[in-house]
């Protein structure tokens, strides 16, 4: 029979100490006295122990592990369709790197918000994995079940791209001024009749996109009937309906800003369906800016979110907060975006 591998626990018997003596040695941690390290370091040797992270975690320390919580309904919607989830794939670049430099492990865990047991899941998760961190996405990064979940455990978390404040650190782009941006690049080119397929409104981030598109028409003359705005799930599905609702109107838009990637492509498939040229007809403009849009025919005008970086920002600040053995502050640190003007958007049609 092989010989099972020693345990933490075999060591302070073998060294005649406590469990958190040996932690505290094999963590270099103060008030150790050097005769207790050396029989500490000694059962180490004979004993050829080697600390496991499950074992370090218990003793106290470090487990090197972040966790992402991620939404379900969405992230399984878009594998189940076999589009892809490139937003969640760029959020893991960004952290996957900068755990990677440090040593670190980064974990993805699928959230219900709709469900009865949501503490109960988020409980299960840190009590089991034991992380240093979490970071959390929309719209995990908002939702008083999550985020009081991980105050209760004391767990540090960095929310990303919500507009929330006061309710822990966080790492955003500002959804106002992209709003603002994209409504002003329309209106550059002569669109007056402007329609908006708008995401899910439990994100905060739909509702600022919406709001500030509606201001920003209003000031520039045109302000928006209830009809042009069609309040959409972020799903293909729901661009496809969007669209068809917005261009079976009296008068119809002559474009149609969508709040993500996988609604614009709903709006492009409409397009050709009904033989509208793009932008000929009817110009198209996006959210998040991911492969997809980059390779539609036509190219897709689109903010582009700085997904990978916010993320790698997030995974640094827990990280590094881990390593000082420091609380971190409720701060707010912003992440530029880009409008990328693509072929979709032209001048209004005469």
């Amino acid at each position: 029979m092989a010989k099972r591998p020693a345990t933490i626990i075999h060591v302070a018997e073998k060294a005649r100490v406590s469990v958190k003596t040996v932690s505290r040695v094999l963590n270099d941690e103060p008030n150790v006295t050097p005769d207790l390290k050396a029989r500490v370091l000694a059962a180490v040797e004979k004993l050829g122990y080697s600390p496991s992270k499950a074992a370090r975690t218990m003793a106290g320390s470090r487990s090197y592990l972040l966790v992402a919580f991620n939404d379900r309904r969405l992230t399984l919607d878009n594998w189940r369709s076999e589009r892809g989830n490139e937003w969640i794939d760029q959020m893991l670049y960004g952290a996957m790197l900068r755990c990677e430099q440090s040593g670190y492990h980064l974990m993805f865990e699928l959230v219900d918000r709709e469900s009865d047991q949501l503490e109960r899941q988020i409980t299960a998760v840190l009590s089991s994995l034991q992380p240093d961190g979490v970071i959390l996405t929309p719209p995990n990064c908002e939702n008083p079940v999550v985020l009081g979940a991980l105050k209760k455990r004391n767990i540090p978390f960095v929310r990303l791209n919500t507009p929330v404040r006061g309710q822990g650190p966080r790492v955003y782009m500002d959804d106002r001024a992209a709003a603002r941006q994209a409504t002003r690049h329309l209106l550059g080119l002569g669109h007056r009749r402007i329609g908006m397929i708008a995401g899910d409104y439990r994100f905060s981030s739909s509702i600022l996109r919406v709001e500030t598109f509606q201001a920003t028409m209003a000031a520039a003359g045109h302000p928006v009937p209830d009809a042009r705005i069609y309040k959409g799930d972020f799903t293909f599905e729901a661009g496809v309906a969007g669209a068809n609702a917005l261009l079976d109107l009296p008068e119809p838009p002559t474009a149609i800003m969508a709040s993500n990637d996988q609604m614009a492509l709903g709006v492009v498939s409409v397009a050709q369906a009904r033989g509208l040229l793009v932008p000929g007809d009817l110009s198209i403009l996006s959210y998040d800016d991911t492969i997809g849009v980059r390779l539609s025919v036509p190219s897709l005008t689109a903010v582009r979110q700085p997904v990978a970086k916010m993320a790698e920002i997030a995974a640094d600040m827990l990280i590094t907060a881990s390593a000082a053995g420091e609380k971190l502050a409720a701060s707010s640190t912003l992440a530029p975006f880009e409008l990328m003007v693509r072929a979709s958007t032209g001048p209004a049609p005469g």
